[in-house]
């Protein structure tokens, strides 16, 4: 992956990108890629009545600091959870900004077989944006019928281990008590996906285009 240099992180909401490649994310800067990551929804709605309004934006930000990314390489939009249909053109618009801004070698956008409605229209206004560079698509799995299995990146246990520290900044999910949001998942899906490659640890990808 040397041709890789620059990676783009498309999040249709603030903990998608930890979520779905935090590993590949902790793997990349180690072997010095530079990351953006943006996120298209502080997801306001869906925090529990009385919460901060910017609670999901302030623990993005705790998350990426984690890992040391800095502020100018992250993107935080306000489009309403569950809304982003209503916003395509606009969404496209912001997309092709960040391509002129950012020229990635490599975008990751959720899987075209992920059915959140705004997962979709990231996915799509992804591939309309960034279609003449490398555009992976990650798993998150409690959205799929089904998922293409067709890149890893192997990992090891400091990565995931980076991974969970990210995710233990969003207090907000965990209220929630969701079950893919715990360490029992997130290493017990990495080591399926390492088993299929014979490594100890993977996250997988389907591959929508691939610049070599």
């Amino acid at each position: 992956m040397q041709s890789i240099q620059t990676v783009l992180i498309l999040a249709p909401h603030t903990d998608d990108a930890e979520l779905g490649c935090g590993g590949t994310i902790a793997r990349f800067l180690e072997e010095g890629k530079k990351i953006f990551v943006a996120a298209f929804s502080t997801a306001r709605a869906s925090l529990s009545e009385g919460a901060n309004p910017e609670q999901l934006r302030n623990e993005f930000h705790e998350s990426m600091d984690i890992l040391g990314i800095p502020k100018e390489q992250l993107f935080v939009y306000d489009y309403q959870v569950r809304m982003l249909s209503y916003h395509r053109q606009e969404l496209l618009e912001e997309l092709i900004k960040l391509r002129q801004q950012i020229k990635p070698d490599l975008v990751l956008v959720p899987s075209g077989s992920d059915l959140h409605q705004d997962h979709q229209v990231v996915h799509n206004e992804g591939l309309r944006a960034f279609k003449q560079v490398s555009i992976w698509g990650y798993e998150l799995p409690w959205n799929h019928i089904s998922f293409d299995t067709q890149a890893f990146v192997p990992l090891k246990q400091r990565h995931l281990d980076l991974k969970w520290k990210m995710m233990l900044a969003y207090d907000s999910q965990f209220e929630k008590q969701r079950p893919y949001f715990t360490k029992e998942f997130i290493e017990g899906l990495a080591r399926i996906r390492g088993v299929q490659v014979n490594e100890m640890f993977a996250e997988a990808f389907e591959v929508k285009r691939l610049k070599l």
